[in-house]
């Protein structure tokens, strides 16, 4: 298990790393009691799965290993070893409708057991509800289908770049956009570097891609004046790298400089539709010129989405040239099937609603007050940031303003503590970072339980 720490010091005090080692080690006794089966399971799966898991991020699991899945239904999720867990990670996103909600499941149940298909290549009435649905939320007129937001990423990267006939597009350091190749691209000593970790790219980065810090405005304009960024990829926020809100003007800013160098603008909706019922777009009340989004739209059915402006859509129009009908391949065979569009449909109208939403961020509101107030308590220097329905606390008292900021405060020893802690006190956290999502299924009794296991972790933490 790789752990990288912070050597940065946060808020004058600094973590008691032999106290926390023991910590560590006794959660971990304590893990490897309470979830024997799965460890059974990981060893068996060792022999026909690569990694031992079917995905490899699912090796990111405190423990040394993942828990195996029982049963999961609303906020609440079951392993083999019998353990319940109240679910805030929710799939890093996928399940923030929470598990198997009812809309949706029987939106599909109808679709397999009634009307019948599963691929067929012909769309079904759904596809145009949820059009419908989409262009209402984010303010953009034309949308089409994928299975990820990772492949709607992709996408719309090759349209931008068609239509421009530029070859470059621009992200932040430390963003993240699915495994898109483009976008494994950091600012390292202020010069950009293909991001460590990054497997066998076919180009490296620094070729397609610019790259300058989030909030950047200056380094921006920079950029964007040579005239060769055909699109900028962003979340509003960032989210996987801790939340990292934008300044101030920063969005209005970005969308007019883009603008007047003849760049578009991509939000990656993904994380970020956390924000409220029309994501940040809405949340922030700014206008990109393309949406992306997946994940948690169907309910966590497979589903990814790009949506276009007037003048996206008449910019492809006029590129008679290119085939996007067959050899362009945007798209895929599965992607617009009939049940991600059942799914999709009923966790839009049904699910996601204002109402819930209200809920989502309120309750979300309450997880980030229990947190603080436990940060206070204790005089524990670090933070909590909150997007909507999406918190996450991060290990420096201040709150960082673009990606490299916040990955310098990455601390692996603190992160496997308190993942193991967490999750032997049956709370359930996104295991890349310490992120926690509300979903409609959320209750009061789960925040308040988050805020009690949370206290009595922390309170065993000693700072120097």
């Amino acid at each position: 298990m790789s752990i990288v720490n912070s050597t940065s010091e946060v808020g004058g005090k600094q973590v008691d790393r032999g106290h926390l080692a023991r910590l560590t080690h006794d959660e971990l006794e304590v893990f490897n009691e309470r979830t024997a089966k799965s460890r059974e399971l990981f060893y068996e799966a060792r022999r026909h799965l690569l990694g031992g898991v079917p995905m490899s991020w699912m090796n990111k699991w405190a423990g040394g290993y993942p828990i195996y899945l029982d049963k999961a239904h609303g906020s609440t999720l079951v392993d083999i070893d019998g353990n319940s867990y109240i679910d805030f990670c929710l799939g890093d996103t996928g399940a923030m409708a929470g598990h198997s909600p009812v809309a949706t499941v029987e939106a599909i149940k109808r679709r397999i057991e009634l009307d019948g298909g599963f691929t067929t290549m012909l769309p079904s009435s759904d596809s145009i509800d949820v059009a419908r649905q989409l262009a209402e939320r984010f303010n953009l007129p034309y949308w089409q289908y994928t299975l990820t937001a990772t492949d709607a990423n992709r996408f719309v990267l090759r349209l931008c770049r068609q239509i421009t006939h530029r070859k470059k597009i621009l992200v932040f350091s430390y963003c993240y956009h699915g495994t898109v190749d483009e976008t494994f691209i950091t600012l390292k000593g202020g010069e950009p570097h293909s991001r460590e970790g990054n497997v066998g790219p076919a180009i490296d980065p620094t070729y397609t891609t610019e790259v300058v810090e989030f909030n950047d405005i200056e380094a921006l304009r920079e950029h964007l004046s040579k005239g060769d960024v055909a699109c900028i990829l962003t979340e509003p926020a960032l989210t996987n790298i801790g939340i990292v809100l934008p300044k101030e003007g920063f969005l209005e800013e970005m969308v007019r400089l883009a603008h007047e160098n003849g760049t578009y603008v991509i939000f990656d909706e993904t994380h970020t539709f956390s924000a409220s019922w029309g994501g940040a777009t809405s949340f922030f009340n700014v206008q990109p010129d393309i949406v992306t989004i997946g994940k948690s739209v169907a309910g966590g059915y497979p589903f990814g989405a790009f949506g276009v402006s007037d003048t996206i859509a008449n910019a492809i129009s006029r590129e008679s040239e290119i085939d996007l009908i067959d050899t362009g391949g945007i798209g895929g065979t599965l992607a617009g099937n009939v049940l991600s569009m059942a799914a999709a449909n009923a966790t839009l109208s049904e699910v996601f609603t204002k109402a819930n939403f209200k809920r989502m961020v309120d309750l979300s509101a309450k997880f980030a007050a229990g947190v603080e107030a436990v940060l206070e308590k204790y005089e524990v220097p670090w933070h909590i940031v909150t997007l909507g329905a999406r918190s996450e606390y991060r290990f420096s008292a201040k709150i960082p303003e673009n990606g490299g900021e916040s990955a310098s405060y990455a601390d692996g020893e603190l992160d496997l503590y308190m993942h193991l802690a967490m999750s032997n006190r049956s709370i359930l956290m996104t295991p890349f970072h310490n992120m926690a999502l509300i979903s409609p299924s959320t209750s009061i009794a789960d925040v308040d339980r988050h805020s009690e296991v949370f206290e009595e972790v922390v309170s065993k933490l000693r700072f120097e």
